[in-house]
């Protein structure tokens, strides 16, 4: 056996040689290459009402609701409307038998005649007297009485003519007629009935306002007084107006220990009409929060905070976050965060600021 290596063997331990010596130059360089971004799950910063909104249904109505009726006493000779009938201001809703007023109009017009002739012979007397005595063919005992006359005549004239001014008045009152554009909502008043003056003959709900009226229970008084709310109508859900507390009752209810309670509907148009269902959400106006996952939060002794993900660079930056409060799963951030921004949703406690990462998943945020 040849111990000798042969100058083949030499070639091939070289070439051998060689290529472990590359091996070990690219084992470094692969070493040196950046590891991969690590995967992280997420969460969008949504900020909405600590407390969940409460509903409550109830009906539109219109803020003014008037039960008209006439100023005098008669028998109703006709109504001219009907229940639903849509009636502008100063149009007559019903009239009372004029035949009384009428008589009292004319009456009041006659003595009113009599009293302008009385009074303008009157007056013509105490101009005669008065020139008589220039001449010193009158009496100051004449003049005296003359002038007397007159002005005694001059005030039948005017009680006169008020009379007349009142049976016009009276006369005009036998006519019902609408205050304000709006809907007539009742009826109560028929052909042939003696009305009282100030009866209501007609309810008339004015066109100028719509508001939601609900009973409220007790534990939503404090909600309906500091919160915000909303109004939708059954009829379109889709359509969402503003509303504001205009009134609630200061006692409740005897039978369902509720409180009464209107709600001003704000850019009502004609859509919204009288009885419609309608349904008041109340929602907190100055508590809102984001819910995070639990695992989101990290607190190293300095308070906690969260990770947020630049969206371009996909880099992480540690916020300090204020936490108002936690439940089973969430925590409630109400300061430090925007809505909108992309927070690292697990896993905080493996991560450093400023690494980048890679978006796997997206949890539900607040």
């Amino acid at each position: 056996m040849n111990l000798y290596p042969t100058p083949r063997r030499l070639a091939l331990a070289a070439v051998l040689a060689a290529a472990g010596a590359l091996a070990a130059c690219d084992r470094p360089a692969d070493a040196a290459k950046a590891e991969p971004s690590r995967p992280v799950s997420t969460t969008q910063v949504r900020f909405a009402p600590a407390a969940a909104p409460r509903t409550l249904v109830g009906v539109v109505r219109a803020r003014i609701e008037s039960n008209l009726g006439f100023r005098v006493t008669g028998k109703i000779a006709e109504r001219l409307v009907d229940r639903g009938a849509v009636v502008k201001a100063g149009q007559p809703l019903a009239t009372l038998d004029r035949t009384d007023w009428t008589l009292q109009l004319q009456q009041a017009q006659s003595a009113l005649a009599s009293a302008q002739a009385a009074r303008d012979q009157a007056v013509a007397e105490r101009g005669r007297i008065t020139s008589l005595r220039g001449r010193g063919w009158s009496t100051n005992s004449d003049f005296d009485r003359a002038n007397a006359t007159a002005d005694q005549a001059i005030s039948a004239y005017d009680q006169a003519a008020k009379a007349v001014t009142l049976a016009q008045n009276t006369l005009s009152y036998a006519t019902l007629v609408a205050d304000a554009d709006g809907v007539v909502t009742a009826t109560l008043g028929e052909p042939g009935q003696v009305v009282a003056a100030g009866q209501a003959v007609i309810s008339l709900a004015h066109a100028d306002a719509r508001e939601a009226d609900v009973s409220i229970p007790e534990t939503l008084i404090d909600k309906a007084r500091t919160g915000t709310a909303t109004v939708t109508l059954w009829s379109r859900p889709d359509k969402v107006y503003q509303a504001k507390l205009r009134e609630l009752t200061p006692s409740a209810d005897a039978a369902t220990r509720t409180y009464p309670a209107r709600f001003s509907i704000e850019g009502a148009g004609p859509e919204v009409d009288l009885g419609m269902t309608a349904t008041v959400t109340l929602a907190d106006a100055s508590s809102v929060v984001a819910r995070l996952p639990l695992g989101a939060i990290l607190d190293e002794g300095h308070g906690p905070a969260v990770f947020v993900i630049d969206p371009v660079t996909r880099t992480l930056t540690s916020r300090p976050v204020t936490v108002a409060a936690y439940d089973a799963q969430d925590a409630l951030v109400s300061k430090g965060l925007s809505d909108g921004e992309t927070v690292v949703a697990l896993g905080v406690h493996k991560l450093r600021a400023g690494e980048t990462v890679r978006l796997a998943s997206s949890a539900a945020g607040g």
